[in-house]
């Protein structure tokens, strides 16, 4: 073999070896704000670094509804991501539209520890399309220096709530803010021992449904609470913050990105809550999505990924970053000094044994706009709140394919 040929024939196989060494490369979009993103920017960061299979590659796309417009974007284009970190009330609807992969093959041998219920947010009919790794429950937040000062406790019942919300009123800052948002008048739907949805389909004008509703215009038109639209949900916050209100109720996950945007001028309150003893608090938060078009190789990295998100210490410095519920109860002894130095901080993880999966209706995307503006129109035009959820569900109705 002369010279030449024996240096082309050694070319091909480096070429060979340095193709089979390449990493399998997976575009992982996700709607993550500070200091989660960078907490989720770090694990990805550290899962490269500690193997040579796969590359994952981050992008913030916006919050979550931005990432849904750019999602959709992008499947049309057939430019989608192969990963996806999407809220648990969408993997129904990306099941039904065949977008989201079964990935129950590449699951064996999990961990035994996972709290029970977790896992079943990336489940639908019976096979999981998406892994949970951010998921929260709303608490009750308020400003601990004015209960003080009306030597007031933190409400544990909804009647208590109404009686405070009127004690902090004064002419010039309101008692509760109230989001017209489908998530956060769920939590007081759920709370109190009501559903929107009844074997998967729209249920608004159930009598505790309304009841609800009937209870947040009552605070409004009293003028004890005031509303915000969900365009409106960032003022809610600077509202809260410059003591303009003194109550509301959001995911406990909202309290890390509230300080890292701006200091609080006062002691935060943190408190469960309140519920019925028939009542639910609703389970939200982030999963992981193969998306269709994804491969084989790209689909066992993905969960390989959520497998290391999943170790203790990791989940351990996951939850002092967001604030959201550890899913292993192996990661629960490497967070007791970060209750402990905080007992607030446990106040959520407090009500796991009462959790349930806020919504998996394929269609609560097509239907949810009807309900938010019949909130609206309730809270903000003083509407007959029956009549304004019965007209929603005529409209959803419309939409639910079943």
């Amino acid at each position: 073999m002369n010279a030449a040929l024996l240096r082309l024939l050694l070319i091909c196989l480096l070429g060979g070896v340095a193709v089979a060494q390449r990493p399998v490369e997976i575009a992982f979009w996700h709607t993550l704000e500070p200091p989660g993103r960078e907490a989720l920017e770090k694990i990805v960061a550290d899962f490269n670094a500690r193997q040579r299979d796969y590359r994952v590659v981050a992008q913030h796309v916006g919050d979550l509804r931005e990432g849904g417009l750019k999602l959709t974007g992008a499947l049309r284009a057939g430019n989608a991501p192969q990963l996806y970190y999407g809220e648990v009330s969408f993997v129904s609807r990306a099941v039904q539209e065949n977008l989201a992969l079964p990935l129950d093959e590449y699951l064996g041998n999990l961990p035994g520890d996972f709290y029970p219920g977790l896992l079943e947010t990336g489940r639908f009919q019976g096979r999981t399309y998406a892994l949970p790794v951010e998921l929260h429950l709303p608490v009750l937040f308020f400003n601990a220096d004015q209960l003080a000062a009306r030597r007031l406790n933190p409400p544990q019942n909804w009647e208590a709530l109404a009686s405070t919300a009127q004690q902090l009123t004064t002419r010039s800052a309101r008692g509760l803010m109230v989001v017209s948002d489908v998530y956060s008048f769920n939590a007081v739907v759920m709370s109190r021992g009501g559903q929107l949805l009844r074997e998967g389909r729209p249920n608004f004008t159930d009598p505790k449904v309304v009841q609800s509703l009937e209870y947040l215009q009552d605070l409004v038109r009293s003028g004890h609470a005031v509303s915000r639209n969900i365009a409106e949900a960032q003022f809610a916050m600077v509202d809260f913050v410059r003591t303009k209100v003194f109550m509301g109720i959001a995911p406990i996950t909202v309290w890390p990105t509230l300080e890292k945007r701006t200091p609080i001028p006062f002691r935060l309150g943190v408190a469960p809550l309140p519920r019925t003893p028939d009542g639910k608090l609703p389970l939200a938060g982030g999963n992981l999505m193969v998306l269709r078009g994804a491969s084989e190789a790209q689909a066992r990295g993905a969960v390989a990924l959520w497998r290391y998100w999943m170790e203790p210490p990791i989940q351990a410095e996951w939850v002092r970053a967001t604030y959201c519920l550890p899913l292993r109860r192996s990661a629960q002894p490497l967070l007791e000094d970060f209750y402990r130095e905080d007992p607030r901080r446990r106040v959520a993880f407090a009500g796991l044994e009462q959790a349930a999966s806020w919504v998996q209706d394929p269609e609560v995307t097509l239907w949810y706009g009807f309900l938010e503006e019949a909130l609206e129109r309730v809270l903000k035009g003083n509407a007959n709140p029956r009549q304004a959820l019965e007209e929603a569900q005529r409209k959803a109705l419309t939409v639910e394919r079943r």
